[in-house]
């Protein structure tokens, strides 16, 4: 064999063995994308021919202790275009901007767009859907969505709170609790074809959707409504600027109402300022005043350091303390622990303070739960303040036995004094009694949790006698007694700061009372915080009557037996929940033709969710009074529906429905 013809083979086995190699290569990666990596291209495959477009999850429910619903998601129409697909051009844009109350020329351009898929509106009202339906456009196209309702309007806004369009929590427990109540949205599935063309009418579809979870909530309805009606009759009888209520089972430490005032709907909480959003138990700090005398005297006798026959001089109203002069708002000469918390004594207190001196005092009053948040599960809270001990001055110790120089929230407050009522036990204060999933299996269960034993029962007892004084005859709380009832309770009336000067304001006050009843087997306690009232501003004249009067109707409500002979007037209940002062829970829809109104279903005997899908099916705006099932209602039924008028229904309970309700 000569040397050209054994190159030419070499070259020969060369390039065969390129080709094999790139053949291998070609193989594996063949292989590779076929095989390995099938779903993957497959997924991208997909993608050049489907649209996903993602969609509002449906929120679970959110109920008061007895299954009641405090939110809820119904479903509604939400609007989307197939640009391609709509004819008529511009008379199609001014029919949709018309039916929708949208702006033309924004119509114009999306019906115009090369985009095979584009939102119109969301969550449009049911009369919205309906006439947008009424025009029969292809390529206008509808996809059920939930939006969120509050049946109960402003009822405990501020501590349920609200979503947004998202729909994610924005305040309250929506918030908290955002996790849990927000199901999986799923996803439309539209498909096109190269140009981005839908592909014929049964392209879309529908897929991934999974329901929230729901929370059972420790809160009454019932007597979160009392809570609110008394407060907002107090604040406007004082003329003040704000209030909240807190309302506590001393035993678990539940939560059964949180109430504040100014409120706000939930349903239209864009119409209202952030400063209504505001769950002012849990967020605003005030000066506690002479609320702050019960634990000064629990600390004292639990100490040993107080006797309850002891006498302290009261120095006749007036006394030097630090280079501060204290006065009391009577002269008193010598007053026993009982006398200085009945009377509310500053100077009697000062001294016990001296007793205790700071770093003990300071020790209870941590014990207490001031000076830290409490923990409840609620989002936005504040712990107050409460400097260090080695920070007081010999003025500060003495103005912090009666309250001045430190800041706590009305729930601590309440919380702190159900330690007294239950024999000196701290609970941990909870809203979310148990959570149930979408499937409706609880998957958590929450049970009363102790902190900590504070000061003994045997003190606790001695402390809560002493309290009853406050509400009996001389005492600064008997504006606060209930017929039948002894009631434990203590007033308080602080100076604010002014936020200018730095100093204590001339004329601007915080008034509450604190207190619980039965006094010898304490069902409830009750904080009622009044800010800035005017004219009068004591607590037991401003914040008492509020704790009387909702304390009358919580008994009655809670079937709680009188231990003590009950005058002939006594205080009347409204055992249905009433809201005819809140604003509606949905937007009213205007009537054009009012010869053409509407006219009203029958809903007696359906539930408040068949009311609220009716509302929702037929763009009906319509009060709900109540709860239950209806049991009466305006118009009557078939009657028309005149525009601007009263259209409502009351809802009752079954054992209710017989009962004439007095107001």
């Amino acid at each position: 064999m000569d040397k050209g013809e054994k190159w030419t083979r070499v070259r020969i086995y060369f390039i065969g063995g390129c080709f094999v190699v790139v053949f291998l290569l070609v193989a594996i990666r063949a292989f590779q994308l076929q095989v390995l990596a099938r779903d993957e291209w497959r997924k991208r495959a997909e993608n050049q021919y489907q649209r996903v477009v993602p969609l509002i999850p449906q929120r679970g429910s959110i109920y008061d202790r007895n299954g009641q619903e405090l939110a809820l998601s119904l479903e509604v129409d939400s609007i989307f275009l197939e640009p391609q697909k709509v004819a008529g051009g511009g008379e199609a844009a001014r029919s949709l901007a018309l039916a929708l109350d949208l702006p033309q020329k924004q119509v114009a351009t999306k019906l115009t767009s090369k985009k095979s898929f584009l939102w119109l509106k969301r969550q449009v009202s049911p009369a919205e859907s309906a006439r947008v339906k009424a025009l029969n456009l292809a390529g206008v196209n509808f996809i059920k969505e939930h939006r969120r309702y509050y049946p109960s309007s402003e009822i405990g806004a501020q501590l349920i709170g609200f979503t947004g369009l998202d729909p994610e929590g924005l305040e309250g427990l929506e918030l908290k609790y955002d996790s849990v109540l927000l199901g999986q949205g799923g996803y439309l599935v539209t498909e096109r074809d190269a140009l981005g063309r839908g592909i014929g009418p049964g392209g879309n579809k529908v897929e991934g959707v999974a329901p929230g979870g729901h929370l059972y909530l420790t809160l009454d309805k019932n007597l979160q409504y009392l809570a609110e009606k008394e407060l907002a009759a107090g604040i406007a009888a004082t003329r003040a600027e704000a209030g909240s209520v807190v309302v506590l089972d001393p035993a678990t430490g539940q939560v059964l109402a949180m109430a504040n005032r100014p409120g706000f709907n939930p349903n239209a909480f864009q119409n209202h300022r952030p400063s209504q959003w505001r769950n002012r138990a849990l967020v605003d700090t005030f000066e506690p005043g002479s609320t702050f005398k019960i634990f000064l005297l629990a600390a004292a006798l639990n100490e040993g350091l107080l006797k309850e026959r002891q006498t302290i001089d009261c120095e006749n109203g007036t006394f030097k303390v630090g280079g501060r002069v204290i006065h009391d708002h009577h002269p008193y000469a010598r007053l026993t622990p009982k006398e200085i918390l009945q009377y509310s004594s500053n100077i009697g207190s000062a001294k016990i303070g001296k007793m205790l001196e700071r770093e003990r005092y300071h020790r209870y009053l941590s014990a207490f739960g001031f000076g830290s948040a409490t923990g409840v599960d609620l989002p936005g809270e504040s712990g107050g303040l409460m400097r260090r001990p080695g920070k007081w001055f010999e003025a500060d110790l003495a103005a912090i036995s009666f309250g001045q120089g430190v800041t706590v929230t009305s729930l601590q407050l309440a919380s702190a004094v159900g330690a007294i009522a239950n024999g000196g036990v701290l609970m941990q204060p909870y809203v979310v009694d148990h959570i149930v999933d979408g499937n409706g299996e609880t998957v958590e269960q929450r049970s009363p949790k102790v902190l900590r034993q504070v000061v003994s029962p045997e003190v606790a007892t001695q402390v809560r006698e002493m309290m009853v004084t406050v509400t009996e005859k001389k005492g600064t709380g008997i504006l606060a007694a209930v017929p039948g009832f002894r009631v434990a309770g203590k007033t308080g009336t602080a100076q604010k700061v002014d936020a200018v000067t730095g100093g204590y304001s001339a004329d601007k006050r915080v008034s509450s009372f604190v207190g619980f009843l039965p006094a010898e087997a304490p069902r409830l306690v009750v904080l009622v915080m009044v800010d800035e009232p005017s004219d009068q501003v004591y607590g037991g004249l401003v914040a008492a009557p509020i704790f009387s009067r909702f304390a009358a109707q919580a008994m009655q409500y809670l079937n709680v037996q009188p231990t003590l002979p009950v005058p002939a007037q006594d205080y009347p209940l409204p055992l249905v929940v009433e809201t005819e002062s809140l604003p509606d829970e949905l937007p009213a829809e205007p009537i054009d033709n009012p010869d053409d109104a509407p006219l009203m279903p029958n809903f007696v005997g359906l539930s408040s969710r068949q009311v609220l899908r009716e509302m929702a099916r037929s763009g009906l705006n319509i009060r709900l009074v109540g709860s239950g099932r209806v049991v009466d209602q305006a118009p009557p039924p078939g009657q028309p529906i005149a525009y601007g008028g009263e259209t409502w229904v009351r809802l009752a309970a079954p054992a209710e429905e017989l009962l004439t309700v007095t107001h």
